[in-house]
């Protein structure tokens, strides 16, 4: 007596909800397609972070690199793993034309810009202008690559501020890379010193704690140059080279401010307050 109530029960869930390009789709067909959707989310996160430790442990890549093949493979099996539920589902791909198309006209409509973005974030993976741990300059943003996103590229900056920028302003835009490939970050500190002060004192007290602080480099070396004129002031700033990791930025430049309030007030070089 169970048995035919519960094929009756079951029956239920094999009604024709709406037909899709022709396919009748079921419960069980929404039912299939969200379960196989799920486990295929998981699978490729699990393949994303396995796949991260092993080209770690086994290879000599660079993180940029590791991320940017972890990226691909995750998104190819994103699309073939869709492509296979579908399939197994019973629906027929080319159903997806009309969606398709009423996509292509949202696109239009408001989404080009997260479509550019996205597009953008998959150029800068493969042809890597930028890379992690880059010092660039993006449109007013200065600092450390420390996230290459399919949207967005976070910055951090020297004030260990995030800022997150979207891809495609690194494609359209002017950026400038102080640390393309070389593995050395550019700093630099400003001051404003009054017009009565000697400007060669004040160069070479920058200078002269630049060069003692074994964190700058010695090559390239050390450059002041006198910034702005007017207002009161003479505005210098001082630009070194590191190879001290992002982290330890915000450390160094206060190092190198105390230093230097300390060398100005030994030399008698008064700042404009």
């Amino acid at each position: 007596m169970e048995s035919p109530r519960i094929i009756q029960e079951l029956d239920r869930f094999d009604v024709r909800l709406f037909t899709l390009g022709g396919t009748p789709i079921t419960l069980w067909d929404i039912g299939f397609i969200v379960v196989g959707l799920l486990v295929l989310f998981w699978f490729s996160g699990f393949l994303k972070r396995w796949l991260d430790r092993r080209l770690a442990g086994h290879t000599h890549l660079d993180e940029t690199t590791r991320k940017t093949i972890v990226s691909l493979v995750r998104y190819t099996t994103l699309v073939i793993g869709f492509m296979i539920i579908m399939q197994a589902a019973g629906i027929n791909l080319t159903t997806f034309n009309v969606v398709a198309g009423a996509i292509g006209v949202g696109v239009g409509f408001g989404l080009q810009n997260i479509v550019s973005n996205w597009v953008s974030g998959l150029i800068v993976m493969i042809e890597r202008p930028v890379k992690l741990g880059d010092r660039v300059d993006i449109g007013g943003v200065e600092g450390s690559v420390v996230e290459i996103g399919t949207r967005a590229t976070t910055v951090l900056t020297t004030d260990n501020v995030a800022a997150i920028v979207p891809n495609q302003k690194l494609i359209t835009e002017i950026v400038k890379n102080w640390r393309h490939g070389n593995g050395v970050w550019q700093l630099h500190i400003a001051l404003a010193a009054k017009y009565a002060n000697d400007v060669d004192a004040v160069r070479d007290a920058m200078l002269s704690v630049a060069g003692a602080n074994p964190d700058v480099l010695r090559d390239p070396a050390p450059v002041v140059r006198l910034a702005t004129l007017g207002g009161g002031a003479l505005g210098f700033e001082l630009r070194m080279f590191t190879s001290v990791d992002v982290p330890g930025h915000p450390d160094l430049l206060s190092a190198l401010r105390f230093a230097l309030m300390q060398e100005l007030a030994k030399r008698g070089i008064t700042l404009k307050e």
